[in-house]
């Protein structure tokens, strides 16, 4: 039998000018108490979670931080970049403190008005560096992701202090610069495992020239089954740092398979994850992997997720210290700013962004 619908939005574009032109968003379409998912979010049957092999068994690897100069520590993590593309951290540099608050911070923007968020919306922003918005990218996509977002792309000091919503502009400005110092670390153990032992400020500059935080708000949904909160993609970062709540929902595609692994959320950590253009800088040796968030009928999930960037002006690569003896690159030089317009020009779609750099 076809599942029901919501009626109040059969006409797709009195559902457009209620999420995206009005702002309300799907936390909106949650809070109408609707008993059926609008038919917008319905994905086709091969994306949903029904149709996927989940290994209950498997865990991606957890790492203890506490001692990061130990050298078991930098070889568990530069393993887990090669086999998971995905690792957790605990008793990592970032107090717990500032965890709480970013995701508290998080609430407090998304329990703002509609009229309020919609002013950082792509028509009302006053810059592409601020954007709040809903799916990933909706007009793109055959069926939406049950998501709202709010997307902080980091500029200068100043810059934040101007245009970030206050809601959350210091929560977020403290969480960013507390987990700078774990990502250098994390950085310095995966070059080293490249045998890329000097980071200078060029190499920096590449690896981790810009940086973007996004808040996450997954809505209770009806009929979570038929949708996704996020679909099957690949990070085009460098690394990625996420913050998860105590709900869960975050899957991972185990590496060469067809099996997916649940990431469970564990107080305090922070998951990490290999973006496309570490793969590429690694020459494929780090390896970014497929993941997706489900969506969930009866609790409210939020992530706050900071992607560490090349600079969108910088070319990208295999590392020249990789192929100077003569290993053959499997990547062309792009420009950043290229691979990432090319990633948000179509739906989620798996590991295909990669094929734009491919040689």
């Amino acid at each position: 039998m076809a599942p029901t619908r919501a009626e109040p939005f059969n006409d797709s574009s009195a559902l457009i000018d209620f999420v995206i032109n009005q702002g309300n968003g799907v936390k909106g379409l949650s809070e109408m108490g609707l008993k059926a998912l609008p038919r917008q979010y319905i994905q086709p049957l091969e994306e949903r979670m029904c149709m996927i092999n989940i290994k209950a068994q498997e865990s991606i690897p957890i790492i203890d931080m506490s001692n990061p100069d130990d050298p078991e520590v930098a070889k568990s993590i530069c393993e887990a970049a090669s086999k998971w593309g995905f690792f957790q951290i605990v008793n990592h540099d970032v107090p717990i403190e500032i965890l709480e608050n970013v995701k508290d911070a998080t609430y407090k923007f998304f329990g703002l008005s509609a009229k309020v968020k919609n002013k950082y919306s792509k028509e009302h922003s006053s810059s592409n560096n601020v954007r709040f918005g809903t799916s990933f990218t909706p007009q793109a996509e055959k069926a939406l992701e049950w998501k709202d977002y709010l997307s902080l792309f980091y500029v200068s000091e100043e810059e934040a202090s101007a245009l970030w919503p206050l809601a959350c502009r210091e929560q977020v400005l403290d969480y960013m610069r507390k987990s700078e110092v774990v990502i250098k670390q994390l950085l310095k153990m995966l070059m080293k495992g490249l045998n890329v032992n000097e980071i200078d400020e060029t190499k920096e500059s590449l690896l981790m020239g810009s940086m973007r935080t996004n808040l996450n708000y997954y809505p209770k949904c009806p009929n979570p089954e038929l949708t996704v909160g996020v679909g099957r993609h690949s990070d085009v970062s460098t690394l990625t740092i996420l913050l998860q709540d105590e709900i869960g929902g975050l899957f991972v595609r185990e590496n060469n398979g067809d099996n997916w692994i649940h990431v469970p959320p564990i107080k305090g950590s922070l998951v990490i994850n290999v973006g496309d253009a570490l793969q590429i800088m690694s020459n494929g040796k780090y390896k970014s992997v497929e993941h997706r968030v489900v969506a969930n009928g009866y609790n409210n999930r939020i992530s706050v997720p900071i992607f560490v960037n090349p600079r969108p002006s910088d070319m990208i690569g295999p590392l020249p210290e990789l192929i100077k003896d003569g290993e053959k690159p499997i990547y062309k030089q792009v420009l950043y700013s290229d691979y990432v317009k090319h990633f948000f020009r179509k739906g989620h779609d798996g590991k295909k962004t990669i094929e734009f750099a491919e040689l």
